[in-house]
């Protein structure tokens, strides 16, 4: 049936109906556009089911390798209401702007950042702002802030399936995403449920990164699995994703986040990751 004997034929029930080309049933597109001073080229989310995985460690490690290979990188703090980049980056000034625009903060290497917590007065000030707020903050950090010749943003996704994550997929244009979890069991139900939440919103997802995977012997070099044996492959064959890479537990991790110089540290494990990240 045509479009326009559709529209004549239309009772305006979309209950039950079961027209599939309808065009009030075609998605809407809500992509915003950056500032027109800005430059990004390529955009990837970095998500999770679950909290406490390591999403954040992740997406500053992934940007802090990629800026290490010459390219310029920049952090999208999407975490609301836990942000944490400012404080693993040594950032401790809050943003500023000249009423068009607003800076980020640039770390010592060239990173440039932005993240709730240069918003606020006190690191500690609990953000406490309701879906619509919060979501509008987030497209302020990418329509009002001047990203200056970016080659790879990397955005840490809130956790979960919820309305900001949703408005973030919805809004900023990805060119992918990468899913972290952790070696549980439960990590299928949890993988699945962000892997189909990106599928429902057309967004590539770019491979699976087991963080907290093992810990290495520093004497023998054995692998002890603290968490139990890895899940990772099973969850990644149910979805036809790859294995980005295994990321060991590793005590600097947590000195150099507390330290505020996150984009020092260098682990092994996360070359491979940026390998495929490059590819794009």
């Amino acid at each position: 049936m045509s479009e326009n004997k559709n529209a004549e034929n239309c009772n305006h029930v979309c209950e039950g109906c079961s027209v599939a080309d309808c065009g009030s049933r075609r998605p809407v597109n809500m992509k915003i556009e950056p500032n027109e001073l800005s430059s990004i080229k390529k955009i990837i989310g970095v998500v999770s089911g679950k909290g406490g995985v390591g999403k954040s460690f992740v997406t500053s490690m992934l940007a802090a390798e990629m800026q290490r290979r010459g390219y310029r990188t920049a952090v999208l703090d999407g975490d609301i209401t836990g942000p944490s980049q400012a404080k693993a980056f040594g950032i401790s000034e809050r943003a500023s702007g000249n009423g068009q625009v607003i800076f980020p903060a640039v770390t010592k290497n060239g990173i440039q950042v932005i993240s709730t917590n240069m918003l606020l007065d006190d690191e500690e000030q609990p953000v406490i702002w309701r879906g619509p707020m919060a979501a509008g903050i987030l497209k302020q950090f990418y329509q009002d802030v001047y990203w200056n010749d970016v080659d790879y943003m990397f955005v840490d996704m809130p956790p979960g399936t919820g309305d900001i994550p949703l408005t973030l997929f919805q809004s900023i244009p990805l060119d992918g995403i990468v899913v972290v979890t952790s070696p549980q069991e439960l990590v299928s139900m949890v993988v699945g449920k962000a892997i189909n939440m990106a599928d429902m919103m057309n967004i590539k997802v770019l491979g699976l990164i087991e963080n907290m995977s093992y810990v290495e012997c520093p004497k023998c070099g054995e692998k002890i699995y603290v968490f139990g044996q890895s899940h990772i492959e099973e969850a990644a064959e149910k979805h036809g994703l790859s294995v980005m890479t295994r990321i060991p537990l590793d005590p600097r991790i947590s000195e150099a986040s507390d330290a505020g110089s996150i984009e020092d540290l260098q682990i092994e494990a996360v070359k491979p990751a940026a390998d495929l990240i490059e590819k794009l």
